[in-house]
């Protein structure tokens, strides 16, 4: 989106009101993105399946439930979908089809990895929805980070069993998961968009666009 507003480095201005078709209107080429970004991002997940368990479970050694400091990882693909399509819809469909190609190639937590990317994905976009899918700074993507820690944080209590254990184990898991959020999804996912922007690979998108007049 073009603005003609000044901004610190880092922030963003928000975008120019758009229409309906336009902020809800999905093009082909957004398609096509957000299930690129899924594949690519899933495959990322798969990878860190091996070294982010072994971090959640030296950490939570150390200190039970500080092994949300893994976490942030596994929440990327809701903030950088967000961040490059921006549009409704688009964090919780590219963490989902992270999450599904994650389970797919196989991982140790099966089906309930669909579920984990549901509520991540929802969280994240919770947040984007928030700013109205007018801000895209690095201080929506650090909320949207934590919305989707958030969004794990609220399944796992429920659904997985947390809500058997210590009021002080979820306090610490909670803090753990929105820290890791902020940092690993939401500020690296900033940080990742930008880059990939400058390659010229996102022309056809808003982040692009901005790109190219940063230069």
């Amino acid at each position: 989106m073009h603005s003609s507003a000044i901004t610190t480095p880092g922030t963003s201005a928000p975008a120019p009101k758009r229409s309906a078709s336009d902020l809800f209107g999905w093009r082909v080429i957004d398609i096509v993105i957000a299930a690129v970004l899924g594949v690519a991002l899933g495959l990322v997940f798969w990878a860190w399946n091996s070294i982010g368990y072994l971090w959640f479970q030296a950490a939570d050694a150390v200190t039970p439930g500080f092994g949300g400091t893994a976490v942030g990882i596994w929440l990327l693909a809701g903030v950088v979908g967000g961040l490059v399509i921006r549009k409704p819809g688009a964090a919780l469909l590219v963490e989902l089809l992270a999450a599904i190609v994650s389970a797919l190639i196989g991982n140790v937590w099966g089906i309930s990895t669909v579920y984990s990317g549901l509520a991540q994905g929802l969280g994240a976009e919770l947040v984007f929805a928030a700013f109205a899918y007018r801000r895209f700074g690095i201080v929506t993507a650090a909320l949207a980070g934590a919305g989707a820690a958030a969004g794990a944080w609220i399944l796992e209590f429920f659904l997985f069993g947390n809500i058997e254990k210590s009021v002080e184990f979820n306090i610490i898991y909670f803090v753990s998961l929105i820290v890791s959020g902020v940092v690993l999804a939401g500020v690296l996912g900033w940080f990742l968009v930008k880059a990939l922007a400058a390659t010229g690979a996102l022309s056809r998108f808003a982040v692009g666009r901005e790109s190219r007049r940063e230069v």
